[in-house]
């Protein structure tokens, strides 16, 4: 098993409703033990460099799993993605 990194971007100016947030706790929960690190939400964000359109970073979470394909395969219930949002799925290197 390899360490995951799960980071969520989403527009900043967009606040979740009631029921997105219900949601992810659910999304959560179906991922169980795989979640190592719950990680946080993310507030105020500055974007170095130039990558145009990309949403903010808005939380991440850490998971276990096999291989990319496999943390790749836990990200895609992500409740975020079903309103506009994205995740990047990065293998964490331990140094």
């Amino acid at each position: 098993m390899s360490a995951f990194i799960l980071a969520f971007r989403n527009d900043p100016t967009v606040n979740a409703t009631e029921e997105e947030v219900a949601a992810w706790g659910a999304w959560f929960q179906k991922l169980g033990p795989a979640v190592t690190d719950m990680g946080s939400r993310v507030g105020a964000t500055k974007l170095l460099g130039t990558s145009a359109g990309v949403n903010a970073l808005s939380g991440y979470a850490l998971v276990d799993a096999a291989d990319l394909t496999a943390a790749t395969a836990l990200a895609d219930g992500c409740p975020g993605l079903s309103y506009g949002g994205s995740v990047e799925v990065g293998e964490v290197i331990e140094m």
